[in-house]
């Protein structure tokens, strides 16, 4: 079903290829189980990425692991472990998780606390060009640009920059500057730097990080929908500023936040569904499929019922699968077509299960689908 002249459409931007694709995905801070909603996120990187090769592309994809971070610090003293050691553990058990829904190794897993001189690197570069200023130990990315660029309210900035910095008793020269280095915190991991010992700031990590391994800019990042703003706009300013290679990321593929009686995901709400503990009920295609039939930007609420619905979904669609097909390729075509125009998933599979044959087997291929031998 390769198509090369096919481009693609993610995020509502078309992203022609040449050469390789480029995909960064904002990855996990390692201090819990994987949810529900972490899970969102990968499995449709995992797509995403599965998509752009259908288009004959070479896609290599760079997954983070966000290891240098107060909040992994503070859980790891409460568990009385070290730091390094909850952060091995906790990323073990997400990418067997991740194994077990199929969703693909990247070609790049940086970890933060290995590319603290590419941070180091990066401020110095934004110093240099005037976007940045250092004060105490701190260095500042200059941000007044930022909120507005992002289309945020100065309102909703303000409230989630004061939300960011609640912990940290931050004192920028101006309401909207972030700390691209700034000291650690007392009993936390530091690391040498030319304004003193301390540590990345989060929006400074992943921008270093991508730098790094992928070059100036990437044709496709992605992240939960919760990360937009701040992390994602100041991300992504950094690395406009310290290369003036714009835009950073041709596309953003934000995926909808998953939510329990209208409440988000989140540790701090105990409202937590943890995928080991679907995997122990539920066949991992069907909770694949669960994430995928729906529209990737919506948010959405979970239920156990609907597990039902997408089980029912996947039969129907492997019943499909092994019927003939009347126009085969016009089906596969129109199965395609589809996917390429924005990860259009529900309109795939509403094709492949109507039409049948070729088309549906092509498209659990491409979701992931296909049951394993092995189970």
């Amino acid at each position: 079903m390769s198509n090369h002249m096919a481009v693609p459409v993610l995020g509502g931007v078309p992203v022609p290829l040449v050469g390789r694709g480029r995909l960064y995905v904002c990855g996990i801070t390692p201090y819990e189980t994987t949810h529900l909603g972490h899970a969102a996120t990968f499995v449709w990187a995992d797509v995403a990425a599965r998509v752009l090769r259908i288009t004959g592309a070479e896609v290599e994809v760079c997954r983070n692991i966000t290891d240098v971070d107060d909040v992994l610090y503070r859980q790891a003293e409460r568990d009385h472990t070290s730091s390094r050691s909850l952060a091995a553990q906790q990323t073990y058990r997400f990418e067997a998780d991740m194994a077990a829904l199929g969703v693909g190794r990247p070609a790049y897993e940086p970890h933060a606390r290995d590319y603290v001189e590419d941070v180091v690197a990066l401020a110095t570069a934004l110093l240099a060009t005037g976007t940045a200023y250092e004060r105490d130990g701190t260095v500042w990315f200059r941000g007044e640009h930022v909120p507005a660029a992002a289309g945020i309210g100065d309102d909703e900035a303000r409230a989630a920059l004061t939300a960011e910095a609640a912990d940290h008793g931050w004192e920028p020269m101006a309401p909207y500057d972030v700390p691209v280095w700034q000291p650690a915190r007392a009993g936390a991991p530091a690391w040498p730097s030319p304004w003193g010992a301390g540590r990345p700031g989060w929006h400074a990590e992943c921008a270093a990080m991508a730098l790094a391994l992928l070059g100036p800019g990437v044709d496709v990042h992605s992240g939960g929908d919760d990360l937009t703003f701040p992390h994602h706009a100041y991300e992504a300013a950094m690395a406009e500023a310290a290369t003036g290679v714009r835009p950073f990321a041709r596309a953003w593929l934000r995926i909808g936040s998953v939510r329990r009686d209208g409440v988000r995901m989140a540790k701090s709400t105990g409202n937590l569904v943890l995928v080991h503990d679907l995997l122990e009920r539920w066949e991992p295609e069907v909770i694949r499929l669960l994430l995928l039939d729906r529209r990737h930007g919506d948010p959405w609420d979970f239920d156990e019922g609907a597990l039902d619905a997408a089980a029912d979904r996947f039969d129907r669609l492997w019943g499909a699968a092994g019927r003939s097909s009347p126009n085969p390729e016009a089906a596969r075509a129109g199965v395609r077509d589809a996917l390429l125009d924005n990860l259009a998933v529900p309109r795939a599979l509403d094709i492949a299960e109507a039409e049948g044959g070729a088309a549906a087997r092509d498209l659990a291929g491409i979701l992931g689908l296909v049951p394993s031998p092995l189970r």
